[in-house]
């Protein structure tokens, strides 16, 4: 099930980002693996301001969740993460479907994501959901600014991607989504 976060699923979400992070040490990204998940306090912001999903278990425990933000006039996905015990359900897919079906209601014209090219659960998946990747020189201001603020905290050391999908190109129906906003 897909639906808005509550404040009482925030708590779970640091531990999903960490779970979701020990992947990337196969792949030699242990730097990213140990970076430090957001704090319940920044995932309050986008929880209250209603840019905050989870997905849940059937007894309504998260295992996932997806945060945005409007970055110049288009709807940016600024984290999808599952829990890798429940990888191969195509959570991730329907997060980020949540997110086009929020950005739809705004009238936003794309999904935007940043990514690392070389890792099989980053700009390969995204690209199987239709994801493609923005040539640098058509980066907006606001994508350059995050791919710079990015470079700061070392995410560079490997090589990424700005990535987008026209809002509406591939929405599916809304099966197993319950709105509790």
């Amino acid at each position: 099930m897909i639906r808005s976060a509550t404040a009482t699923d925030l708590v779970h979400l640091p531990a999903i980002e960490i779970a979701a992070g020990v992947p990337f040490r196969s792949v030699g990204m242990d730097a990213v693996a140990d970076d430090a998940p957001p704090t319940v306090s920044e995932l309050a912001e986008y929880q209250r301001a209603g840019r905050a999903w989870v997905a849940t278990t059937d007894d309504d425990s998260p295992i996932g969740y997806a945060l945005a933000l409007v970055v110049d006039g288009a709807a940016h996905i600024e984290q999808v993460s599952v829990d890798p015990a429940h990888a191969g359900r195509r959570l991730g897919a329907a997060l980020i479907d949540e997110v086009e079906r929020w950005a739809a209601e705004r009238r936003l014209p794309w999904l935007t994501l940043t990514t690392f090219t070389e890792v099989p659960w980053n700009a390969p998946y995204y690209e199987r959901l239709g994801f493609r990747v923005v040539p640098a020189d058509e980066l907006t201001s606001g994508l350059r600014s995050i791919r710079e603020h990015e470079a700061e905290h070392g995410l560079d050391a490997w090589p990424r991607v700005t990535m987008r999908r026209i809002v509406g190109s591939t929405l599916p129906p809304q099966p197993n989504r319950r709105d509790t906003g």
